[in-house]
This record gives structure tokens, C-alpha cells and sequence, in this order.
């Protein structure tokens, strides 16, 4: 049975490693989190995706490298015993991702579900690839938040166990690079909520926002307060993908989210099972 947390314990629930596009060991990610009084640690690498969505390998677990991938987690997690660690995987949506997730993911006890590729598999782009902006540029940021609205509703009706999903307005990642939408996000923003409370979703509060210059959450406070509204559950994560953002900001979210209207943020335990921590 997974140990009583205090209310308002340290979090977080959404971290990556270099075996996807993080920088470091899971030692060196639980050291650093264990470091920063966290008592519940879940690891969220990305997922194995297709070949031709990501040839060279870069912002994955390559499936050759899962076995290693868990066994390196066990280790880690056996030389902390003082946080409880729980396994998991950051899973992409993507067109046909169903099979690929189910088979990929096996033994994961979180799965975050994400939208960072719009289009189909051998025909689409990642929006949040400041490095790649040619899907921002034929689109315009207005048909991308509306194509990107549509695939995040589609991952959340997929019959995928995604537990949160995670960065719900991740757009917004690409206004400070000069593409911020012209149109009202409102409805949009709405379509997101009546999803997400519709098909029983949780919502992940996400502190990475601020370290990206987006200069809020994500969410942003306006969608949060209609996920609030609409009664959608949250977790909390750093999003954190080198050991010194572990944890980074959980505590100020824990303080926005009560704000907001939020009383509880749901946690995963190493167990399996989920909980509402009330906040403080």
C-alpha cells in the first residue's frame, strides 16, 4: 500500500530522461527531485513513435531501448527508497497511434496523452519545433490552433487509457515566436473543456510554460478556470527534462490551481492507484 501524503506534498508527475529528449539519468533526475522534498516522482519519457515521424531517434525511447529504459528506471527507483517512484510514458496522439501506443507502452502505470505532430504520420509536422516552422507558416497560427483543437479532442475520445492529458494549450508555445492567433480562443478553449469532460479526462497544470516565455501556465489561466468550472480533475508537473527544472514551480501551480478553484490535484501512487491530494 503507497504511504499517506500530507496534503500540498510535492508532485510531480511529468519528467523525461536523455533516453527520449531529456538530458540526463534517471539517477541523476531522482537525486535532483529527492533534492527538492518531492515525494511522488512519475517518469514520462516519450514513447516510441514511427520511424518517419522521428528518423533520427532524437525525442524518443527507440524500441530497442525499452527493455533498458525500465530496468534503468527499477534501479533508480530501488536507490530512492525516500520517493516513490512511478513508472510511466508521455504517449504522442497521432493518426493509426492506437496499436502503437497499447503495444509500446505495456507495463507503464501513467500514460500521459499528448497532441505534438498535426497531420498523418507520413504527412505531418511538430508544432512545437521552434527549429521547423513551416507548418506555422502555411497554415497561420489561427488554422493550426483549430487543427490542433481537433486532434486533441480526437486523442481525448480515443479509446487509449491516456491518464492526463498533458499541456492542453501547448500552442501557445510558438506566440513569442511570432505566431500567436488573431481569433478570439474562447470557443475553441470550450470545445477542449466539453471534451475533456466528456470523455472522464484529467487535465495536467503545467509549470514549463514560464521556463518556454509563454509567461503563463500551461493551461493558460483562462482555459484553467473553464477546466475548473466544468469539474475536470488536474495533476501538477515540471515537464522538467534536465535535473535542475525537477519539480521546478509545483508548489506556486499548487497556489494558482486554489486560486483558480481547485481544491485537490489527483496523484499517482506506485501502487496503481490514483488520489485527490487536497491542496493547502
Amino acid at each position: 500500500m503507497a504511504r499517506p501524503l500530507d496534503p500540498g506534498s510535492i508532485v510531480d508527475t511529468h519528467t523525461h530522461t536523455r533516453f527520449s529528449d531529456g538530458v540526463a539519468t534517471f539517477e541523476e533526475n531522482a537525486a535532483a527531485a529527492a533534492a527538492a522534498g518531492c515525494a511522488v516522482l512519475v517518469s514520462t519519457d516519450h514513447l516510441t513513435l514511427p520511424r518517419v515521424m522521428d528518423p533520427s531517434g532524437s525525442v524518443q525511447v527507440v524500441e530497442a531501448e525499452l527493455a533498458e529504459h525500465r530496468g534503468a528506471w527499477e534501479a533508480a527507483a530501488a536507490a530512492h527508497p525516500e520517493l516513490e517512484c512511478v513508472f510511466g510514458f508521455e504517449c504522442d496522439w497521432y493518426p493509426g497511434c492506437e496499436g502503437n501506443v497499447e503495444r509500446w507502452s505495456a507495463g507503464a502505470q501513467v500514460r500521459l496523452g499528448s497532441v505534438h505532430w498535426l497531420g498523418e504520420q507520413d504527412d505531418g509536422a511538430w508544432i512545437d519545433d521552434v527549429t521547423d516552422q513551416r507548418i506555422w507558416r502555411e497554415l497561420g497560427p489561427d488554422e493550426v490552433w483549430r487543427r490542433y483543437v481537433a486532434a486533441w479532442c480526437s486523442a481525448c475520445e480515443s479509446p487509449l487509457a491516456f491518464d492526463t492529458m498533458a499541456h492542453p494549450d501547448l500552442p501557445e508555445r510558438m506566440r513569442n515566436e511570432g505566431f500567436a492567433a488573431t481569433v478570439d480562443l474562447a470557443p475553441l478553449w470550450d470545445e477542449m473543456v466539453a471534451c475533456a469532460h466528456d470523455t472522464g479526462r484529467r487535465v495536467e497544470l503545467s509549470t514549463a510554460g514560464w521556463r518556454k516565455g509563454v509567461g503563463d501556465y500551461y493551461p493558460s489561466r483562462g482555459l484553467l478556470e473553464r477546466f475548473c468550472a466544468a469539474g475536470v480533475p488536474i495533476t501538477v508537473g515540471s515537464d522538467a527534462h534536465r535535473p535542475a527544472d525537477m519539480c521546478d514551480g509545483i508548489r506556486a501551480a499548487y497556489g494558482h490551481a486554489w486560486e483558480v478553484g481547485y481544491r485537490t490535484v489527483e496523484v499517482p501512487r506506485a501502487d496503481g492507484s490514483w488520489e485527490a491530494m487536497p491542496l493547502r
